[in-house]
């Protein structure tokens, strides 16, 4: 069986030589967790001809962090919508999540595509009532094409919402605008790619 959540995050490129900014202030934001790092580990999965790369949707199996197992990422009206199962002995997918993409891919097999292993250190963003409202992710990632050998290694700050954000769409629009704006200011830029794994296969 697999949860089911909707995600929604803002990616920016960012140098080595830029501090994370203090986002207490921002929107509702009242305190920040004490930094935490994880190394991520993600193989992602299409079909040999990017079948469901094209459909803006992405398949992989990630070790290490809170929600390591596999993940679906298919297009939503806000964000993206995330399926997750856990993790099983070895890199074949779970019967269920294949099921899922049978309309999108028809009888193709997947095969990995690209490995993407991520360095992540992790602020949880908290309102006054200690509710965590978004996260802060501070993102030294690195890259394999399987389809061409190509590699590449870039920095991105990642802020994702979290259960207690704002219930309204135009709340988490502004809470999303006002850390974005301490972000910017601090030296990152709106993210030029739209995933870790376009980036990765130079899309």
């Amino acid at each position: 069986m697999h949860l089911t959540q909707t995600e929604i995050e803002r990616k920016y490129d960012v140098d080595e030589t830029v501090a994370p900014p203090r986002l207490v202030g921002a929107g509702a934001v009242a305190i920040e967790s004490e930094p935490a790092t994880a190394d991520l580990v993600a193989l992602y999965l299409d079909t040999p001809d990017l079948a469901l790369a094209r459909q803006k949707v992405a398949v992989r199996v990630r070790r290490g962090g809170a929600d390591e197992g596999w993940h679906v990422k298919l297009p939503g009206d806000e964000g993206r919508t995330e399926l997750h199962w856990p993790l099983g002995d070895d890199d074949v997918p779970p019967a269920e999540l294949l099921q899922t993409l049978r309309e999108k891919i028809g009888d193709a097999r997947l095969q990995p595509i690209a490995r993407v292993t991520n360095r992540r250190t992790t602020t949880i963003l908290q309102d006054a009532a200690r509710f965590a409202i978004a996260e802060l992710c501070d993102d030294h990632v690195s890259s394999e094409n399987l389809r061409d050998g190509g590699v590449r290694s870039w920095r991105e700050w990642e802020v994702e919402l979290l259960g207690g954000a704002p219930d309204t769409r135009a709340a988490r629009t502004a809470l999303l605008d006002e850390i974005e704006t301490r972000l910017v200011a601090a030296g990152a830029a709106p993210s030029a790619s739209s995933s870790k794994l376009a980036r990765a296969l130079g899309l």
